[in-house]
């Protein structure tokens, strides 16, 4: 059965709100002097429910592919972030209009914090102190006082909230509604303050930062209408939309290369694609083969490669056979290095992927469409580009945060 949250967005907006507009980073393995400390291994945190009544948190633990003890939390677990401390983990429960903060250190919850209806959203600010829950019935951005758990007071936004993003220097939050017209909405962080709605004029989707924090960039398409299909740039210190980029197709996630340079936009159309476009010049430059209705896009840290999700299929004989792919690119020539098969059989559905910050490893959360079949975590070692076997997690799962 959906949820009412599903029911509310669709498949689309499900997506951008499962994560695919920033995935998490998580602490790698590298090598430490001997004598100093060690980071301890990081540990993945699932947000999924099986009847939605008794969502649960499913913490696993990288070092040694364990599934936990799973977390009660609230109804209907739809968005989870953590600290960038690693201490705390907070449980969007869209089903019980509450978030639930997690001791990261003992794995156990703490009383839920009441927020607005229909809770689809979070994101925290990169010092740590304040995370906002986009509230999609409610219109508003509740803002959460991280020292103590405490909610602050509600922040109007666009009609239908359902994205948030928050620059790296953590001034701004931009905050995607898809009401008719779709808008984007600032919020001074400083004062929790929003200003004035950016007006899209089309469907607003994934929304991404330069990493100098002066441009964000937001998806924005209409159906039916590819010439309507584009990118739109913002300056963030004006928060005022730019020239529209046309890119031909609807685009579905965006990623920004390390170094500023480069944004790449997946392309929701059969024979799918990713485009790049110079952020200097707002240029599309050539398209890049990435299969079957490419999703998810992630770059590795040191922005060499990037890897690209999408559903494929094949067909012999008439027998339909579908398959998750990741696309492995290489930046610098823009060519495909690999396509690795991680998940075949039924259709599969990848939501959100991550890399420790080394980009040793890449991690891709995904579940089986329309079985009971739980769902899984997948590791890909970003050197040979080989894909590990399934770690079940459990039934249902929406998104994961993990730990640095």
């Amino acid at each position: 059965m959906r949820s009412r949250v599903t029911r509310a967005l669709g498949t689309v907006t499900v997506m951008a709100a499962l994560g695919f507009v920033t995935p998490a980073t998580v602490a790698g393995a590298a090598a430490v002097p001997a004598g100093a400390r060690r980071t301890p291994p990081p540990t993945i945190y699932i947000a999924g429910c099986v009847d939605c009544a008794s969502g649960k948190v499913t913490p696993f633990h990288t070092a040694t592919n364990h599934v936990g003890k799973k977390i009660p939390v609230g109804q209907e677990p739809f968005a989870i972030a953590v600290t960038p401390d690693g201490k705390t983990v907070y449980a969007v429960n869209s089903g019980s209009d509450t978030v639930t903060p997690i001791n990261t250190a003992t794995n156990t919850a703490g009383p839920a914090i009441p927020v607005g209806l229909a809770p689809v959203a979070i994101a925290i600010t990169p010092d740590g102190k304040t995370a906002y829950v986009v509230n999609y019935q409610s219109s508003s951005v509740t803002p959460i006082d991280t020292a103590t758990n405490t909610a602050g007071r509600p922040i109007g936004v666009g009609a239908f909230p359902y994205e948030i993003a928050i620059s790296p220097d953590g001034r701004t939050a931009y905050v995607a509604g898809r009401g008719n017209p779709g808008t984007v909405t600032p919020i001074d962080t400083a004062t929790n303050t929003p200003g004035p709605a950016i007006t899209m004029n089309a469907f607003v989707g994934d929304i991404v930062f330069t990493p100098d924090s002066k441009t964000a960039y937001v998806a924005a398409s209409v159906a039916n209408c590819c010439h309507a299909a584009k990118v739109i740039p913002i300056n963030v210190v004006t928060n005022t939309a730019g020239r529209a980029i046309h890119i031909g197709a609807p685009p579905r996630h965006m990623a920004i290369t390390p170094n500023g340079a480069t944004l790449y936009v997946t392309l929701d159309k059969a024979i799918g694609s990713v485009v790049p476009v110079s952020t200097a010049t707002n240029k599309v430059g050539k398209p890049i083969s990435a299969g079957n209705r490419p999703t998810l896009i992630a770059i590795t840290p040191d922005g060499t490669k990037a890897y690209v999700a999408s559903q494929n299929h094949s067909d012999h004989n008439g027998l339909i056979s579908y398959h998750s792919v990741l696309t492995s690119i290489t930046i610098a020539t823009g060519a495909v290095s690999r396509r690795i098969v991680v998940a075949s059989g039924v259709p599969h559905l990848l939501l959100t992927m991550a890399f420790t910050p080394n980009g040793a490893t890449l991690y891709a959360l995904g579940y089986a469409e329309a079985t009971t079949l739980p769902g899984f975590l997948v590791a890909v070692d970003t050197t040979t580009n080989k894909a590990s076997r399934h770690f079940p997690v459990g039934l249902s799962p929406s998104s994961m945060a993990i730990t640095p």
